[in-house]
């Protein structure tokens, strides 16, 4: 076995590595850009090596830095994870040419399955079923526009090189095809290098299913069963499970066998993912051979007891495989989500920014935490923004479910955008707790994922004033115990507890929510009784809060405590309504008043009424940059008149493509920067004028 491994990566799939290596004995190199220096990935390892600035362009794709790290550390065997470098045959030959173990498949088999169109005709060849498609080497846009409309709309546009969605549309109607075809060639250019692109016909209510494959340097390969990862969003997948559910074992084996033969094919060694199509027909066509880990394998090792990295790495040191086909089996079911710094409401828009707190599950045998960032870390625009996955099995699915979900209400991430609300709607859909799955989940489920606001968006007011109550509450209460144990402690006016001699303290608190602002009037209640579970936690305090808009109607008594784990455990009352228990956490930072509660999460600012700021001056009407990036497109000229949603500029930030679009009727009078340009976050991007009511605004 290796002595030391150098991890040619970064992120949680680092993490990954070093944790299974360090398990093994190896002394672990990480290597970091600028923008990494201070990561999870590079605190863990024994050793860290910086190769370059922060585009991984200028760092983590650079060939000579990594294999120079290594020598300078006398790793003997490099480990790629996914993305980056992990599917570059170039890089792999670098490897062994350097006198380095590749940890990964060789570099022929990476290339024969690194070009999806080559791929295609491969296992075309070895019998592996296809969908109707175009997979040659003419590039042409009309040649391919004539193939788009003789295989049949809806189809799919798939960069050769590419992976991970990027380089990847849906065309329903022939006259959006040379639009989509650019920007598939563009995005796919930018991320891999290269713009050939292949056409696929697209199957309507497809399952995604993937079967895990491994080999040895002896001639063995086995298959580990399959994955479903039908539930996507921009083609990327979110929610993993494995097995597949309401896959027959006749299709399994099926399915298994072709990914077998697949690998068999291509001379294949290592851990590797065949990827397919399943129809409303139960019929499956390959799509294309992932030649590395995958991000959901946790999911095939929650089901199976084995680790795959140690897997791979005992192959790749020349051992046999540990066991073969009749000695595995399944063992339960799993589910994987996937932590992303990204805004659901805004298209899942990237996110960036400091982790200001981050508190994941606590690890169990049955809830598994997989994360490239602790509290305080940074979650950069360079990168991919995925910070966490969480990973639960469970006897059966049913089971699974119901520990996923009490996973993403433990979860509390405040600093940036992310879809943890967002998963735990997702979880509770009807289509995925009755394994409706199939690749328009997400699409078909919109409204229960994007709900109009809830009971519980009204409720978060009590919530963060009763919260804020209590914040108060504490340092009072000490300071009525100093006052208690002082020399002065008969006086009244040291005793913080609100009593007033001819009538009752009322406190008046205002809060923002988005665009709203509500003040609500707030008076202790001298009843505090009532069943609040944890009574041994501390003292039971009990508050009336009502909307200062209309305080008779909207008055609700809370009674309840905040408990060592730091949840309130609060009941409310309301006129002529039962009494309700409720569960809630508030996280505080500066004004921010963070509420965590039935599973959503919403950020209240408290407002200070002596604090005097200044009126926000009128903008002109603009499009701003949503997030730092590059303009890599301009879609319309200059004084051209436009409808309101008409696509105007490309930015790609965070390795993918978004359009800008024009949030109402008008014309550009002037664009501010042009394609190759890097623009901030907030950066004005053109001068609008509009011919209907137009806000500042971000246009997507």
């Amino acid at each position: 076995m290796f002595k030391k491994l150098l991890i040619a990566n970064r992120g949680e799939i680092a993490c990954r590595i070093l944790r299974t290596a360090q398990r093994m004995g190896m002394r672990c190199v990480a290597v970091y850009s600028d923008a990494d220096a201070n990561a999870k990935h590079v605190r863990l390892a024994d050793e860290a090596v910086r190769i370059g600035p922060a585009p991984a362009q200028q760092s983590y794709l650079v060939i000579e830095e990594i294999l120079a790290a290594a020598h300078r550390t006398g790793a003997q065997a490099v480990h790629p994870g996914y993305g980056f470098l992990s599917e570059n045959p170039v890089f792999a030959q670098a490897c062994l040419d350097a006198g380095l173990v590749f940890v990964g498949p060789p570099p022929e088999a990476i290339r024969a399955m690194g070009s999806k169109a080559a791929a295609k005709a491969q296992m075309a060849a070895a019998g592996v079923p296809l969908t109707a498609g175009y997979h040659g080497p003419q590039q042409d846009s009309r040649f391919l526009q004539a193939q788009a409309d003789r295989i049949g709309y809806p189809i799919l546009i798939k960069a050769s090189a590419g992976g991970g969605g990027k380089g990847m549309r849906r065309v329903d109607h022939a006259a959006d095809f040379a639009d989509a075809l650019a920007a598939c060639q563009r995005e796919s250019q930018s991320a891999f290098g290269d713009s050939q692109v292949l056409l696929e016909q697209f199957v309507v209510s497809a399952r995604h299913i993937e079967i895990q494959v491994f080999a040895d340097q002896h001639g063995n390969l086995v298959h580990l069963f399959e994955r479903d990862c039908s539930v996507q969003r921009r083609h990327q997948k979110v929610l993993e499970e494995a097995p597949a559910p309401g896959l027959g074992e006749i299709r399994r084996a099926a399915m298994g066998a072709a990914a077998v033969q697949a690998a068999k094919a291509v001379g294949y060694v290592g851990a590797g993912t065949v990827e397919f199509l399943v129809g409303p027909d139960e019929r499956f066509y390959f799509m294309e051979m992932n030649t590395r880990l995958q991000v959901e394998h946790p999911v095939t090792e929650m089901i199976t007891g084995v680790d795959l990295v140690e897997w791979q790495l005992r192959i790749a040191a020349g051992e046999s495989l540990p066991l073969r086909q009749e000695g595995l089996a399944i063992r339960g079911h799993s589910i994987e989500a996937r932590l992303y710094a990204e805004d659901p409401a805004r298209d899942f828009m990237p996110a960036s920014g400091r982790l200001q707190h981050f508190d994941l599950p606590t690890p169990s045998e049955s809830v598994r935490i997989e994360s490239g960032y602790e509290g305080g870390d940074e979650v950069s625009v360079f990168y991919d923004p995925m910070m966490a996955k969480l990973v639960v099995w469970g006897s059966d699915r049913d089971q699974a479910i119901a520990r996923m979900q009490r996973a993403l209400a433990q979860t509390e991430i405040i600093g940036v955008a992310n879809n943890v609300a967002f998963l735990a709607r997702l979880i509770g859909t009807a289509s995925f707790t009755e394994a409706k799955l199939d690749t328009e989940l997400i699409a078909r489920e919109a409204p229960n994922l994007w709900p109009p606001a809830s009971a519980i968006d009204h409720e978060v007011w009590y919530l963060a004033a009763f919260a804020q109550l209590l914040l108060e509450r504490g340092p009072a209460a000490a300071r009525a115990d100093a006052a208690q144990n002082s020399s002065r402690a008969d006086s009244p006016w040291d005793i913080h507890d609100s009593w007033r001699l001819n009538g009752t303290h009322e406190r008046r608190l205002r809060f923002r929510l988005g665009t709203t602002e509500q003040v609500l009037i707030c008076q202790v209640d001298g009843d505090v009784g009532g069943n609040v579970d944890g009574d041994a936690d501390g003292s039971v305090c009990g508050y009336q809060i009502a909307f200062a808009e209309a305080p008779e109607i909207t008055r609700r008594t809370l009674r309840g405590r905040v408990a060592s784990d730091g949840q309130m455990q609060i009941l409310i009352d309301q006129a002529n309504e039962p009494q309700r228990a409720v569960k809630a956490r508030v996280r505080t930072h500066g004004d921010d008043r963070t509420v965590f509660a039935a599973g959503g999460q919403w950020r209240l600012t408290l407002i200070n009424p002596l604090q005097w700021s200044a009126p926000r001056p009128e903008a002109d009407a603009s499009l701003l940059a949503p997030m730092p990036g590059k303009v890599v497109a301009v879609l319309v000229a200059l004084d051209t008149p436009i409808e309101a949603g008409s696509p105007l500029m490309v930015l790609e930030a965070m390795k993918m493509e978004h359009t800008l679009h024009a949030p109402c009727a008008g014309v550009v009078r002037a664009f501010h920067y042009e394609a190759g340009d890097p623009v901030a976050e907030g950066a004005v991007l053109l001068q609008f004028e509009a011919t209907s009511d137009l806000g500042t605004g971000s246009g997507l």
